[in-house]
């Protein structure tokens, strides 16, 4: 009888998954789909081996819970036997008296209670008598996560699956021959059994077993010891661990005879029966098993060790064995011998077509993987490669953003333009702060100015007069002459107020910026230890700008670098350019500025020249002349020879058409 149609066996809990992709990883046919970086579980890809479960570590992934009915069918008015799997040893580990164990689930309301174990005595037989006939090679029926997966991802393999039923199924017949009409519940450790064949009403885990006791409240304390339900098990009590068939059979896996192959585990098994697809290896019988034996399956409780399980099973199939009547046993092998226990299977092609190879590479270039050196295959995804990835992309199956690099290359980009943000964010900021600061001290300085100027005049004219009438032997002359040059400075100084203050137009006129450039430094007077270099790499030399205002920027820049320079050194123009714009950087290897006063050398009256010989004018005076041309205006310098090389950089940099406001 064919298995019957799988509900939806796993399932994610959304609240408690984490986005680790370890389920994508381990799922051996990648039944699992991310959405907005969600797993949910395919149901119609899924083969219910359970991996999910096993390896999530948040409790994400769980399974169908069949309490509920497995209660109703205890309240129903027929009979309801309970099917125990072998591998209850390996489980309840704490109880050592298992009459207790089958005290206790007689106690949750269970008729019969027999063990599957004889059921796996009886297809031992059926396996025996199969792989000595069978001029083909045969794949294990068993597991039914392995059938689901060769029907469904292998079909081609389906005719070299054997044709018997499982232990539970087998063990299911024999009950309704002995019993008559009677409810079934399978209890094993496996979830791939809830739907494996119509032939038992439920199957419970043995972790949904625990939890039936507790809401019982049912202990090892408060039971009763009772002995298992006829027919008695046998050797079959060995099935769930690796190589348990095996022993059956009295057979061996030896690599000197070649005959069987045994392979358990999710990677293991794949490998056997892609090996098998591929005609690697011919004429092998396979024994598999989805988990790493049916001791390790994921309605175990969590957390328990494989070998210490293997001990516990070994011990109990120790025991039994010493204690089989085996007359008894034999007449009951003799009473079902002629039960059919064959099994058939179909084929039911799942798998899904290939993308076309044009699509896949574009998802591979998307993901910046545009060689196979930038395939890493490091698996973090949940896939084996990258171009396993991107496969399920196509299909829908999972994201671009669970590929590791990608995404840790995209959060660098991402710091890095943040962190460019930021930096233009603070410019801006600066700028802005400066701009306040020089107009709060323009206004200041309007009036200052205003005030001064009248006096000033007055005092001007009147010291020139009586410079003009003192003898030129008089005493006096040198005290007017001092008096008249400290005026004009004075005027000066009031001057450089105003037109600091004043927001005076530009007058912009289209100018040869390497004629403008080269004429500023004939402009000034450098000494013999200073080194001028101009440099060019402009290609368009016009721009429009305001010359004289720009002049007064240039050398004024250009006299500061040389009073920076008292020892000799090299002061260099270099301007550069492209459609939008162009730069000017005016650089010396002069003392550098300190760190402590270049937030100040824009503020109107700082100076760092001595008494007398700097007005703390000049660099607010070129910072307003640029922001006026719509540029900027950005300093870098260094004044410890530790670090490097000393000096400053002023970077001028302007539109080169600007609309005159």
């Amino acid at each position: 009888m064919a298995h019957a149609s799988r509900n939806k066996l796993v399932f994610t809990v959304k609240d408690k998954c984490k986005i680790c992709y370890t389920c994508v990883r381990e799922c051996p046919v990648k039944a699992i789909k991310v959405v907005n970086g969600q797993a949910e579980v395919i149901s119609a890809r899924c083969i219910g081996c359970g991996n999910c479960v096993t390896v999530c570590s948040q409790g994400a992934k769980t399974y169908l819970d069949s309490r509920s009915e497995v209660y109703n069918l205890l309240k129903s008015d027929k009979p309801v036997i309970a099917m125990v799997a072998p591998s209850f040893p390996a489980e309840f580990t704490e109880i050592e008296d298992y009459d207790i164990f089958v005290g206790m689930i007689k106690q949750l309301g269970f008729d019969k209670i027999i063990e599957v174990s004889f059921g796996a005595d009886m297809i031992s037989r059926e396996y025996a008598e199969m792989v000595e006939k069978s001029d083909k090679p045969l794949i294990s029926s068993d597991c039914p996560a392995i059938v689901y997966y060769i029907e469904h991802y292998y079909p081609d393999l389906v005719p070299l699956l054997a044709t018997i039923a499982s232990p539970m199924v087998a063990s299911s017949r024999i009950v309704r021959k002995e019993y008559g009409d009677v409810h079934v519940v399978f209890i094993g450790p496996c979830v791939a059994k809830k739907a494996e064949s119509d032939e038992i009403d439920e199957a419970l885990t043995f972790y949904e077993l625990r939890m039936m006791f507790e809401q019982s409240k049912i202990t090892k304390r408060n039971a009763k010891p009772q002995k298992f339900d006829p027919p008695y098990a046998g050797k079959g009590a060995i099935f769930p661990v690796s190589r348990g068939l095996l022993q059956n059979l009295n057979k061996t896996d030896d690599i000197s005879e070649g005959k069987i192959i045994v392979a358990d585990g999710s990677k293991k098994f794949r490998e056997a029966i892609e090996e098998m697809s591929e005609g690697t290896i011919s004429d092998i019988h396979l024994e598999l098993l989805s988990c790493e034996g049916c001791i390790m399956g994921p309605g175990m409780s969590k957390n328990g060790s494989r070998y210490a399980r293997r001990t516990s099973i070994g011990r109990y199939v120790k025991g039994k064995l010493e204690k089989l009547d085996k007359d008894a046993w034999n007449k009951d092998i003799e009473k079902f011998k002629d039960l059919d226990f064959s099994q058939a299977f179909t084929p039911a092609d799942r798998r899904t077509p290939m993308p076309d190879t044009n699509e896949i590479y574009k998802v591979m270039q998307s993901l910046n993987k545009f060689e196979d050196k930038d395939q890493l295959n490091c698996g973090a995804c949940g896939y084996n490669t990258c171009q396993e990835h991107a496969i399920a992309i196509l299909e829908g199956l999972s994201e671009i953003e669970m590929c590791l690099p990608f995404s840790i290359e995209k959060l660098h980009n991402s710091v890095e333009d943040l962190y460019i943000s930021n930096t233009k964010l603070l410019n801006a900021k600066k700028a802005l702060k400066q701009s306040e600061k020089l107009a709060h001290m323009g206004q200041l300085s309007a009036g200052i100015a205003h005030e001064l100027n009248n006096p000033l005049g007055v005092i001007t004219m009147y010291s020139n007069i009586i410079l003009e009438e003192a003898k030129d032997d008089d005493p006096i002359k040198k005290d007017l002459q001092l008096i008249v040059e400290q005026t004009e400075r004075c005027k000066k100084i009031v001057g450089g107020l105003l037109n600091f203050a004043r927001k005076s137009q530009v007058n912009l006129s289209e100018t040869n910026m390497e004629d403008f450039c080269k004429h500023s430094l004939k402009s000034i007077i450098a000494p013999e230890n200073i080194n001028c270099v101009f440099k060019s790499n402009m290609s368009n030399l016009f721009a429009m700008i305001d010359t004289d205002q720009m002049m007064q920027v240039l050398t004024n820049l250009e006299k500061n670098a040389i009073e920076a320079m008292p020892d000799g050194g090299q002061l260099t123009i270099e301007l550069k350019g492209d459609d939008e714009s162009i730069e000017i950087n005016i650089s010396d290897t002069g003392s550098g500025i300190s760190k402590n006063n270049m937030d100040k050398i824009f503020t109107p009256f700082f100076t760092t020249k001595e008494m007398g010989k700097g007005t703390g004018l000049g660099l607010p005076l070129v910072y307003g002349i640029v922001k006026m041309h719509r540029g900027q205006i950005i300093v870098t310098s260094n004044d410890e020879k530790e670090t490097g090389p000393t000096g400053t950089n002023f970077k001028i940099i302007l539109p080169r058409n600007i609309i005159n406001k």
